[in-house]
């Protein structure tokens, strides 16, 4: 970046996981950002946790007025600790989107309007303020600044944040040297560079936020989520145009919450 570009700020964080959230990990992520002091600031998806619209039976399943107050509440305690001009992006997750697809398995299609989070106004000015990017795996998914792309995520294999950041590229025709970061596998990845083999290195990066949700939630009693933490993506990126972006064009770090034991 050229002392004459113009410069934004960024910090990106993903899956809370309603009502389930940490408020230490949120206490941590309040704390860099006021330190961070980003002009942009994105909530990666997995807002809500939305068991109430799983396909898949649940002993544990939260009202979702529950998790719509305490979504707000988490909104609003982050937006509280960034600057007033930040701007604020939610790019919807798969378990936000649940709430609202239209999929008779999930949520009657009679009452979908109703269980939108914007429409429950006791809590909906909090999501109202914060720009909702949709949860489709095509250019309408991605939130673009800079050379820097945020999307929540669809695949959940080991491979999946390269793939999904070939993919998605794909999708919009993207120039060399854009960094792409994502959540929705709940494992934090730093920078890492694109390849096509082992030894020849593509032009595009990727990471991952992980999660500020749980991290051994009931239904992974029986599953691994040893490599799962907490995370938060921060960086900065030049918003100069019209050029063609290099990878001096963007610089970004992974930072993990270290829990302390008791």
């Amino acid at each position: 970046m050229s002392k004459t570009d113009k410069i934004a700020t960024f910090a990106a964080v993903s899956c809370v996981h309603c009502p389930h959230a940490p408020q230490s990990v949120l206490d941590w992520v309040k704390g860099r950002l006021e330190e961070i002091k980003p002009t942009h600031f994105i909530m990666l998806g997995d807002l809500f946790d939305a068991t109430s619209a799983s396909v898949h039976p649940n002993d544990t399943v939260e009202d979702l007025e529950v998790e719509f107050e305490h979504g707000a509440n988490v909104l609003s305690q982050l937006r509280g600790a960034l600057p007033v001009a930040s701007k604020l992006i939610w790019t919807l997750g798969n378990h936000d989107d649940n709430i609202i697809t239209e999929d008779p398995r999930r949520t009657p299609r009679a009452l979908r309007s109703l269980l939108h989070w914007n429409n429950h106004y006791e809590f909906g000015g909090e999501f109202r303020k914060w720009k909702q990017i949709p949860y489709k795996k095509n250019p309408k998914g991605i939130y673009r600044l800079g050379p820097c792309r945020f999307f929540h995520g669809f695949r959940a294999a080991v491979n999946s944040n390269e793939l999904e950041t070939l993919e998605m590229r794909e999708s919009i025709n993207d120039q060399a040297n854009t960094f792409w970061i994502r959540g929705h596998t709940h494992k934090p990845v730093p920078p890492t560079q694109c390849r096509k083999t082992q030894g020849i290195l593509l032009p595009w990066w990727y990471a991952n936020a992980g999660t500020i949700g749980p991290l051994d939630p009931p239904y992974m009693d029986r599953k691994n989520s040893s490599q799962w933490g907490h995370g938060l993506i921060s960086g900065e990126c030049s918003l100069s145009s019209p050029r063609r972006p290099s990878r001096t064009d963007w610089d970004a770090n992974l930072e993990i919450f270290e829990r302390v034991a008791p």
